[in-house]
């Protein structure tokens, strides 16, 4: 057996506690609502709120815009397949917006985070992100490039960091390497497929279905769960010699899972490329900092001399296969309209 599975083992039973125990049971289900102000006179500015549909079900989260914002004519509400789109017309007085608070009620009950935008009259932007932790932005000056890129990286970090499903197949991956330099090929070939599909989901050159992707996302899960076993039994197969091949081909649908995270939101085109970059090293940060955790507990426990009981080293195999297993069944029935 990998000796990251051996000594990596309680590792896996923490991980799978909180996702079994919490919100992030629900795995990638945290795309980002999205809220754009572009101004278009002075004081007065148009509003796309985009919230996404998730397991059928509308993210319960309601815009609340202050209280002496008048809407100029009816807001116009449009379903998607995805999301829910909400067009508003407001009139904020001579003064604007500018230092005034946005709220998002109901986001502090939720795992997902609402991607804001505002374009002054000027053509000069400002991007923030609200959080369950803090539901509300303030309205501010116009921001730099640097400021912008920050915050795509924060919400990249995030998107990796919460998503169970993408850091289960992460820590798949590692259970089945046996040395640092497979290690070296395995996380590459993860990085540049995930990167690649990512760039053209984004740049809008190809996309996926959101639930049949998810199914395969899950698919990649339990595939790994029979290798783990395997390589704990001796076994050999082509997953165990080379599992770069398998981080490739897997990555390219991970790398789609991605990017829904940018393309639901519905970004204007010009802050794609910085939008895209910025999110991008964001996983790849959230990516490492994942891997070199594990690496780095597996080197102590290792100098400890820790022995752990046969269960114990058989436990990651079962759990990731069995994980996977149920998030398949459960999307599968999500895709065929059996569960809302």
């Amino acid at each position: 057996m990998s000796r990251f599975a051996a000594r990596g083992a309680w590792l896996l039973a923490g991980l799978l506690s909180t996702l079994l125990g919490g919100p992030a049971a629900r795995a990638h289900e945290g795309r980002p609502a999205y809220l754009e102000i572009t101004e278009t006179a002075p004081g007065r500015y148009d509003v796309l709120w985009r919230t996404p549909i998730l397991a059928g079900m509308r993210l319960p989260v309601v815009l609340t815009i202050p209280d002496d914002v008048r809407d100029v004519k009816e807001p116009a509400v449009q379903d998607l397949g995805d999301s829910r789109v909400e067009r508003r017309w407001i009139d904020a007085g001579p003064n604007g917006l500018a230092g005034k608070r946005i709220e998002f009620t109901g986001l502090q009950t939720t795992i997902t985070d609402v991607l804001v935008r505002v374009e002054t009259l000027d053509r000069r932007s400002w991007t923030a992100i609200a959080r369950p932790s803090q539901p509300w932005v303030e309205l501010a000056a116009p921001q730099t490039w640097t400021d912008v890129a920050g915050t795509y990286i924060m919400q990249g970090v995030r998107h990796i960091l919460f998503g169970a499903d993408h850091m289960l197949f992460v820590l798949g991956l590692l259970l089945i390497v046996r040395d640092r330099w497979m290690l070296l090929k395995t996380v590459t070939a993860f990085t540049v497929a995930h990167s690649l599909t990512l760039a053209i989901a984004t740049l809008g050159y190809a996309s996926a279905p959101v639930l049949p992707l998810n199914v395969a996302i899950a698919v990649s899960i339990l595939f790994l769960g029979p290798e783990i076993v395997r390589s704990w039994r001796g076994e050999t197969s082509l997953t165990i010699r080379k599992p770069w091949i398998v981080a490739f081909l897997f990555g390219l649908l991970h790398g789609f899972g991605f990017a829904s995270a940018l393309t639901s939101a519905g970004l204007p085109a010009s802050d794609l490329p910085l939008a895209l970059l910025s999110f991008n090293v964001g996983v790849e940060i959230g990516q490492v900092s994942f891997i070199l955790l594990v690496v780095l507990l597996e080197r102590s426990f290792r100098q400890l001399e820790i022995r752990w009981p046969r269960w114990a080293e058989a436990l990651p195999g079962y759990a990731v296969g069995s994980l996977g297993a149920f998030w398949t069944i459960q999307r599968t029935a999500i895709l065929f309209g059996l569960v809302r």
